[in-house]
């Protein structure tokens, strides 16, 4: 069941109420950083803004019709720059994020080929750009199954290298 962006509305409604899990699980590190001190990665309140710059028409405008470029976008909208891969390297993991076993709202699903953003865990919604245009689904659902099981990454908070600087800013 895919349901357009006015339906997000409702989705970012419901996030708000959630009890949110930051447990995260071990993942790739960014070479310029071997620091032994665990990375902070960003709160449930940052993965509501994310979720709220989603709704953000501007967003669409910088987007283009392809979802790890409608990930990009909303992203930096919020304030979390990162360097632009594909879904492919997404899944990889790339610097900027750590790998979660227990998603929380705002944080990015992964599979080869495809990504989105994480809107209702209990749920497993998930938004992105579908081939109707950005809408949300459910990543446990049978058509995502076939694509195999989806990797969860968290923004790791004041992450900063001169890869991931801002491409242009969104107005």
């Amino acid at each position: 069941m895919q349901v357009r962006i006015a339906g997000a509305i409702a989705l970012l409604w419901l996030a708000t109420g959630l009890s949110l899990f930051t447990q995260s699980a071990p993942a790739k590190t960014h070479a310029s950083s071997r620091n032994p001190a665990k990375p902070k990665t960003i709160s449930a309140d940052d993965g509501l803004s994310i979720i709220a710059a989603a709704l953000d028409p501007a967003v669409r405008r910088y987007a283009g019709n392809d979802c790890s470029h409608l990930v990009h976008a909303i992203y930096q909208r919020a304030g979390f720059a990162y360097a632009y891969d594909n879904s492919d390297a997404l899944y990889g993991g790339v610097a900027g994020f750590q790998r979660v076993s227990k998603p929380q709202p705002g944080d990015i699903v992964v599979w080869p080929g495809h990504t989105g953003i994480v809107v209702h865990p209990s749920r497993h919604v998930f938004f992105s750009f579908m081939s109707n245009g950005p809408a949300t689904d459910d990543y446990e659902s049978q058509y995502w199954k076939t694509r195999g099981h989806p990797r969860f990454y968290r923004y790791i908070r004041g992450h900063k290298c001169s890869e991931c600087a801002p491409s242009q800013p969104l107005q």
